[in-house]
């Protein structure tokens, strides 16, 4: 198989997976209450074998998935989404212990993950964290020694050795947190070492009852909730240290560069249904004399926006092949895939509401509901400004100084 085609298994899959969206999850989500987690579909997803398939399969079958559910129920994808997301760190760097105990959950939808980055100073410039992950000698595994070291590694990345040992306090706030509050654990990226850059930020896995973590929803134009944390003196160990102390803005972005063509898969959903529904209104739509179809414009828009959402499509599916492959390219790639994607999403979902009216506006209508859904692509898991950064630096990094 190439990364410019799908077998025939692939494609039925595809299918299959369209249908359950329309037929399963579909009913769960135009149930569910606008800003709160929707336990029941995620407990569908958990039934129908979705959510273990975020940790058995590889980077372009995560793409097919996320591609599929948005193509028929946008709700249903970002729940999976938002479950691989908070729990890949888990799977990828936890413990033994750490995996056992909350990976099943998240398998069978009864536990919900959320993924704590941003903060409100420090979005698309994740190095600049400033959740401070300071040393407590009260933690559990106190040794009794009030003394605290750090050592340097080869590679210059920092580490509290004896500092892990005794634990952390966590002070500060994550903001625009997706399924906060209500996620049951938070992958949480906190400054063990000030001023190290993002050399000094640690990941750890937080449960939800931890004293001194609280939260409160915020208001977005966004149908999954979102939410602010707070984290008061928040006691964590070396037990829930998920890598190594000092290299968790490695587990982020390892993380990232995974899910980032994946958002590009999400979008190219979103496109297609916005596509699907515009070849299905303007063949109907009466309009001067003969069909909408029959007039040049829009037949040449139309063709535009098929154009750009294969092509889109194509680069998604590259991208995920090329992470499955392990090439060195893939940060380029993903980030390439993702701004194309969600770049062209906005623009195919916008059209195609020109070419449908008034009607597309109406409260209810699929284009009023996807062209809500397809803003915030365009920002989180890295703004498109960020994306292109990325390239540019990637592309930059191949070019030998004079």
């Amino acid at each position: 198989m190439t990364a410019f085609s799908l077998d025939p298994a692939q494609t039925a899959w595809c299918a299959e997976l369209r249908t359950l969206a329309e037929q399963r999850l579909r009913p769960l989500a135009e149930k569910g209450e606008p800003g709160r987690v929707n336990r029941d579909l995620v407990a569908e997803l958990g039934r129908l074998g979705l959510l273990d398939r975020l940790f058995t399969s590889g980077a372009l079958e995560l793409c097919l998935m996320r591609e599929s559910l948005a193509r028929a129920c946008t709700e249903a994808e970002t729940a999976l989404a938002l479950q691989g997301l908070g729990a890949h760190p888990v799977h990828a760097y936890g413990t033994p212990d750490q995996r056992a105990r909350w990976l099943p959950g998240v398998r069978a939808g009864t536990t919900v993950a959320a993924f704590a980055l941003t903060e409100p100073d420090a979005g698309s410039d994740a190095a600049a964290l400033a959740l401070r992950a300071d040393p407590d000698s009260t933690a559990n595994g106190a040794n009794g020694n009030s003394d605290s070291a750090t050592e340097a590694d080869d590679s210059g990345s920092v580490h509290a050795e004896r500092d892990g040992e005794r634990g952390w306090r966590l002070t500060g706030e994550k903001c625009w947190i997706s399924n906060a509050p209500e996620a049951d654990f938070y992958t949480v990226f906190a400054r063990t070492t000030p001023g190290a850059g993002a050399r000094g930020v640690t990941a750890f896995l937080v449960p939800a009852d931890r004293p001194g973590l609280t939260g409160s929803p915020l208001e977005m134009l966004s149908p999954h909730p979102i939410g602010a944390l707070v984290f008061d003196a928040v006691p964590v160990t070396a037990d829930d240290v998920l890598g190594e102390p000092g290299r968790g803005f490695r587990v982020a972005m390892s993380t990232l560069n995974l899910f980032r063509p994946s958002v590009g898969a999400f979008a190219v959903g979103m496109a297609q249904s916005a596509l699907d529904a515009t070849l299905a209104h303007t063949a109907q739509r009466d309009a001067f004399g003969g069909k909408l179809k029959d007039l040049q414009a829009v037949a040449h828009q139309v063709a535009e926006m098929a154009l750009r959402t294969e092509a889109a499509r194509l680069m998604v599916y590259a991208a995920a092949t090329a992470y499955d492959e392990g090439a060195p390219d893939v940060p380029k790639r993903a980030a390439m895939a993702k701004l194309l994607a969600t770049e062209t999403a906005q623009y195919v979902v916008d059209a195609a509401v020109q070419l449908h009216g008034a009607r597309a506006l109406r409260r209810g209508h699929l284009l009023e509901h996807l062209y809500r859904e397809v803003r915030a692509p365009r920002i989180y898991e890295g703004a498109s400004e960020v994306q292109r950064g990325i390239v540019a630096k990637e592309l930059y990094a191949t070019v030998e100084a004079p």
